[in-house]
């Protein structure tokens, strides 16, 4: 193959949202000198998940104890936070408070505060005169308020990791899509389009890889596990089974601006316990605004934020995967409910009511749409939580949803630990 242009690394991070760039910047950080080499498909970094969330620093009170989102999460909001603070990134800890809106969900609320306490997360029981005066619009039969959720741009976190990379002499390519990863002996080799240079082709060789792709995290994995099952790549590879990344769409309306005062704080519902997603809520930003939703679609194209963005090919292999046929099989009723809500404008606003009755359709500007990518098993369960493979001289990040922005330094270190282990990368 001819490539005209070619270069030569220590290490190769594939994907420049906020998890890929801290990772670079870890590496750097600890062995300084490296020639580590960013390979991002867009033309800025955050162009997708790092750049389409709701800006929440994330508390960890929902997840799993002793799972790695409630362990990284933990450990990389208090890194986070002073990351900002070190870096003049605006932030807040505005709080937050999750409320149950009728009694049938007092029950998930009490989960919720049985894994807040076992992950060590502050909060507190709060009465209906309290929620009223923290929320005076919300209504609800019990609630927790947790202090120590906050809001921040992630687009501005991604581009301060982007400067220290720089800094430290790495580099973020852009406009880099990499198309294909062979594991030799001793290296790995990446085949790409330099859109940057007239769509140009561009090898780069790396001592080793750590990737990041985020939407296309389970097309590299498989790629380069084909290889070692086919003799080509040396070693062996941890294995997952059949995971396969499908998109789900995460819609947004925000508040008028002279409705911004019916969410003061953050509200979130109680999540419905047989459902993998968190149910509409309200978010104030970092720059004033006030967003509601996301609700939850199948994405129709790997980045299809809207109904219209639609890869016939792609959706074809998803509506075949057996993975996602059993998830569809299970949770199909919610899924039309969440179909409806994105159909519907009057239905998103029914759902929002629940948390504030006096909300009303006409207080709800259409906002942007997210696409978080969802790693989902054969057996057609959801991964729950942050995952993390080997093969060849490569880390793959395989599954980084919520709280992947938050948990990013802490995630970053746990993958650098893992991948000069299981890559024996002599330093």
């Amino acid at each position: 193959m001819c490539y005209t242009a070619s270069e030569s690394c220590d290490l190769a991070v594939i994907g420049g949202g906020v998890v890929g760039l801290a990772t670079a910047m870890t590496w750097l950080r600890r062995f300084p000198g490296q020639r580590v080499v960013v390979l991002e498909t867009e033309d800025s970094v955050a162009a997708h998940q790092s750049g389409h969330n709701s800006g929440v620093i994330h508390s960890g009170i929902y997840y799993q104890p002793g799972s790695e989102k409630a362990l990284l999460c933990r450990e990389g909001k208090a890194k986070l936070e002073s990351f900002c603070t070190e870096n003049a990134i605006p932030w807040e800890k505005c709080g937050k408070v999750v409320v149950a809106t009728d009694e049938s969900e007092v029950e998930s609320l009490e989960r919720i505060i049985s894994r807040a306490a076992a992950n060590e997360v502050p909060f507190r029981r709060i009465t209906t005169d309290e929620l009223h005066k923290i929320e005076p619009s919300v209504a609800g039969v019990e609630a927790i308020a947790v202090p120590g959720t906050g809001i921040v741009d992630y687009r501005q976190v991604a581009l301060a990791y982007r400067n220290h990379i720089q800094q430290a002499g790495g580099i973020v390519r852009l406009n880099c899509p990499v198309r294909t990863v062979f594991t030799e002996d001793r290296e790995v080799r990446l085949d790409c389009i330099d859109h940057a240079n007239r769509s140009e082709r561009r090898e780069c060789r790396a001592k080793s890889v750590i990737a990041c792709a985020g939407l296309h995290s389970d097309e590299l994995f498989h790629q380069t596990r084909k290889q070692v099952e086919q003799g080509i790549g040396l070693g062996g590879v941890n294995g997952s089974g059949d995971v396969r990344i499908v998109p789900f769409r995460g819609e947004y309306y925000m508040l008028r601006p002279e409705k911004r005062g019916l969410c003061r704080h953050l509200i979130y519902p109680v999540p419905d316990p047989s459902f993998p997603f968190l149910g509409v809520h309200l978010t104030r930003m970092i720059d004033g605004n006030v967003e509601c939703g996301p609700n939850a679609v199948l994405a129709l194209a790997k980045e299809g934020y809207r109904w219209r963005d639609i890869d016939v090919r792609y959706l074809q292999r998803t509506l075949g995967y057996r993975g996602f046929l059993r998830l569809a099989q299970k949770h199909w009723r919610k899924g039309l409910g969440e179909m409806h809500r994105s159909l519907r404008k009057s239905a998103f606003t029914h759902a929002l009511q629940r948390l504030i009755p006096e909300l009303r359709s006409s207080d709800l500007i259409p906002a942007r749409a997210g696409v978080r990518a969802q790693a989902v098993r054969d057996n057609g369960e959801l991964v729950d939580d942050f995952l993390f493979e080997s093969t060849p001289h490569m880390t793959h990040v395989l599954n980084a949803p919520s709280p992947a922005a938050t948990a990013s330094l802490a995630i970053a270190e746990r993958v650098v630990e893992k991948h000069c282990h299981d890559s024996g990368v002599s330093i």
